[in-house]
């Protein structure tokens, strides 16, 4: 309401509309490497872009301890800088980031529409989707009981906790390989439990778990429950089967770190974006969706690789299509641009429901 208790009033009485918000050129959805990518180039685009951070701003790398693998770093750094980093460059050049979740989009009318959790909406030519993917659960009795309580998703979050005591890892990729390792600078002992006979893990990491003295592992088993055994609340055990031999056991433990892959975030454009049967979006080489206008870039749409260089590069990727796809609304096509002039609802070839 105004000073006078009205809504829009002119002074007159009279009512006025509630102002259209204004369109943007493009909004990007999701602030991990590829959002902050996306970002950096749609910026120095001077297309003024507008970035919406999702619940935590970094994704997956903002929990990483160490970044060892991002060319141009040879010291290393950690993930909170890493992502800090990314940040400052992109509002530098003019990327305004907004601290907010986005709830609910819409494809079927152009311009797109783009509503979030603090009830603002936008309007956009061009979205670039950039959400990311999530840890996986096991899915045992126990594990959402006791999640914070024993039970965690983030070693560099949680790690402080546990010191002194003996802690498992679930899992046998990098993530699972990297955490275990990292757990030792607080953990007294770390076993490492996996369904397999050998890890998935680059061989550097695997070298420095099987070399490394406080690390046990633990092969072809699995986790049934996440125990509470004295009733007070926290983690105390885990049941254990082998998968081989059917075997049941228990180990007594402290701290339960589950690292067994992700899934994409994707709930939010189930029956608005082409998915495959796991949900990733599908994009094209040039990072389009099958909506035109529409773009993903990082591990929303990529399942295979997961890293942060090839996420920098989707952003990248996705944002100088961008910029060529609003050239091409405004009639100064790139030469030999395959351009969507009429942006409009597609038929959504394949979805999944979370």
């Amino acid at each position: 309401m105004n000073e006078n208790g009205t809504n829009g009033s002119n002074g007159h009485g009279v009512i006025e509309p509630a102002a259209e918000p204004a369109i943007e050129n493009v909004i990007i959805i999701g602030s991990g490497p590829s959002g902050l990518t996306a970002g950096l180039y749609t910026a120095r685009a001077n297309l003024n872009p507008l970035l919406i951070t999702g619940n935590e701003i970094g994704g997956q790398v903002a929990i990483t301890y160490e970044v060892e693998n991002y060319p141009g770093f040879p010291e290393s750094l950690s993930g909170p800088e890493l992502v800090e980093k990314m940040q400052k460059q992109a509002e530098k050049f003019g990327c305004r980031v907004e601290y907010d979740y986005v709830d609910r989009v819409d494809f079927e009318q152009f311009p797109y529409t783009v509503h979030t959790a603090n009830e603002m909406e936008y309007k956009a030519k061009a979205i670039i989707i950039s959400t990311g993917a999530s840890s996986r659960k096991l899915d045992v009795p126990g594990e959402n009981e006791l999640t914070g309580r024993g039970v965690s998703y983030c070693a560099t979050c949680d790690g402080f906790f546990f010191r002194g005591r003996e802690v498992v890892v679930v899992g046998g990729g990098d993530s699972a390989a990297e955490e275990a390792i990292f757990l030792t600078r607080f953990a007294s002992k770390v076993t490492l439990i996996h369904r397999r006979d050998s890890l998935r893990a680059s061989p550097i990491l695997q070298k420095r778990v099987f070399e490394h003295d406080k690390i046990n592992i633990i092969w072809d088993t699995v986790v049934t429950s996440i125990n509470d055994d004295d009733g007070k609340g926290g983690v105390t055990s885990v049941s254990l089967r082998n998968v081989k031999t059917g075997l049941a056991s228990t180990l007594l433990t402290g701290g339960v770190f589950v690292f067994v892959g992700h899934f994409p975030n994707s709930h939010l454009f189930e029956g608005k974006v082409a998915m495959d049967e796991e949900g990733y979006l599908v994009t094209d080489k040039l990072m389009r969706t099958n909506i035109p206008g529409v773009f993903a870039a990082g591990e929303i749409q990529d399942k295979r690789f997961k890293q942060v260089a090839t996420s920098v590069g989707q952003g990248c990727a996705a944002a100088m299509e961008v910029e060529k796809y609003l050239a091409d609304l405004e009639d100064r096509s790139y030469p030999g641009y395959a351009a969507l002039k009429a942006p409009a609802a597609a038929t959504v070839t394949a979805s999944k429901k979370f």
